[in-house]
């Protein structure tokens, strides 16, 4: 029997991504956009513009998105921090409409979580940690081999984590944030430059932050593995990465944190579509 694609759906504040993807996850086309839109309703048709072409009138499975955060009752809306044309927005309901097709809605780092467990580096590990370092922090915890939703969907934001008391002002409204110190809209704000350009102190500086998230989650929910991933993280490379291990290591002091392993994402740039389609399968698995 033929088995359908998946439509992938990633919603970002940097870009809109779109991936029909095969039920063994390999994408095979995809396209992208910048989030670059005064009204709510017209970044929508952009999206909708986005699904059509990499569709080509192919029949899908159904559509899986990964979306920024955070989202009321498991997605029916969404009000992404970095998306302000977006509040309270019914996503998940308007795109099915439109394309036809039914629609799992997800927060965009549990989504990657997902798709690591997938086909990625978590394949084999029934409790880890997989976090998205971009514009924004978000992560994913998948705990006994379950993704955690938490009452409305939005468990798994450690970009919310005090990491800085009295630190500058998170868009959540908060100050101190992992997201507000660490983000590439951080860096961005900081230094007026883009987080590709920052410096090794401002990357070092960046890493010691996620590191001392990731020591908070892990000694509370007893993880062994981390994945990091996001265009942030992944762009600042191993001197980044280095600098999160060791200050995690500093902060584990537990017999059961002290062998964590921390790597980035393995399935790298594709991780956010690739987590989009594992949403659909994961919400198609357990309906």
């Amino acid at each position: 029997m033929l088995v359908k694609d998946i439509l992938a759906v990633d919603v970002g504040a940097t870009k809109l991504a779109v991936a029909r993807v095969a039920s063994d996850g390999v994408i095979k086309k995809r396209s992208s956009t910048p989030t670059q839109s005064n009204d709510g309703e017209e970044l929508f048709r952009k999206l909708v513009s986005l699904s059509e072409e990499v569709l080509e009138g192919t029949e899908v499975d159904g559509c899986g998105v990964g979306s920024a955060g955070p989202m009321t009752n498991n997605g029916e809306e969404i009000s992404p921090l970095n998306i302000p044309q977006w509040r309270n927005f019914p996503l998940r309901s308007k795109l099915s409409e439109a394309l036809g097709v039914p629609v799992a809605l997800d927060n965009d780092a549990k989504a990657i979580a997902l798709g690591e467990g997938w086909i990625g580096a978590a394949s084999e590990h029934k409790n880890y940690l997989a976090m998205v370092v971009s514009t924004g922090i978000g992560g994913g915890f998948v705990i006994d081999g379950k993704l955690l939703d938490g009452e409305m969907g939005n468990a798994g934001h450690i970009g919310h984590i005090n990491v800085e008391p009295g630190g500058p002002l998170c868009v959540c409204g908060a100050s101190g944030c992992l997201e507000a110190v660490a983000s590439g809209g951080a860096i961005e704000k900081e230094t007026g430059m883009p987080a590709a350009e920052a410096s090794e102190e401002v990357k070092m500086r960046c890493g010691y932050f996620v590191g001392k998230a990731i020591s908070i989650a892990v000694n509370l929910l007893n993880i062994p593995t981390v994945l990091i991933g996001g265009s942030v993280a992944l762009g600042f490379g191993p001197i980044f990465l280095n600098k999160v291990r060791s200050t995690a290591a500093s902060f584990c002091g537990l017999d059961f944190t002290k062998n964590l392993q921390i790597n980035f994402t393995s399935l790298k740039d594709e991780a956010p579509l690739i987590g989009a389609a594992a949403v659909w399968l994961n919400t198609k698995g357990t309906s």
